[in-house]
């Protein structure tokens, strides 16, 4: 089974951040320089999704997303805050990690697999804890990419 996303070992980052708005900058630069998108489009593209809902999938996690022109698969971002941070999700817990997606602006079904997939990944109780405890970006993308090789194997 192959992943219904790309995770580049750049994607990931333990942030300082003061507030949601700084997280969704933080996702666009983070965007920016592992995939080489504009950050500017992309902070754009999370702001506008925003509006529409946040997208504090809620127990300490936030998964922004979008859809954007220029890319041709769903790409991701990893933050853990050193901190947690309000983000308006549902069951009005602050987040502590934060997974962007972006995919195709015309994907459909292959966005929500991505989705589907990265929520399933956040709700792992024991990932959580280990992610919230990693102390590095190596660290964090080993526990991401280990969840996903024991789980295609």
């Amino acid at each position: 089974m192959e992943l219904n996303y790309t995770l580049s070992p750049q994607a990931l980052a333990i942030v300082d951040a003061a507030g949601k708005a700084a997280i969704l900058d933080m996702l666009a630069d983070r965007f920016g320089a592992a995939y080489r998108l504009d950050p500017a489009m992309v902070l754009e593209a999370l702001d506008e999704r925003e509006k529409l809902g946040s997208t504090g999938f809620g127990r300490g996690v936030a998964i922004p997303h979008a859809r954007i022109e220029g890319i041709n698969r769903p790409v991701t971002v990893f933050l853990r805050l050193a901190s947690p941070v309000d983000f308006d999700s549902a069951d009005d817990l602050p987040v502590e990690l934060v997974f962007g997606l972006l995919s195709p602006a015309s994907a459909g079904a292959t966005h929500l697999h991505a989705l589907v997939e990265i929520s399933r990944l956040m709700r792992d109780e024991a990932l959580q804890e280990a992610l919230l405890g990693a102390d590095s970006p190596e660290a964090l993308y080993a526990l991401l990419t280990n969840v996903s090789d024991r789980d295609v194997a």
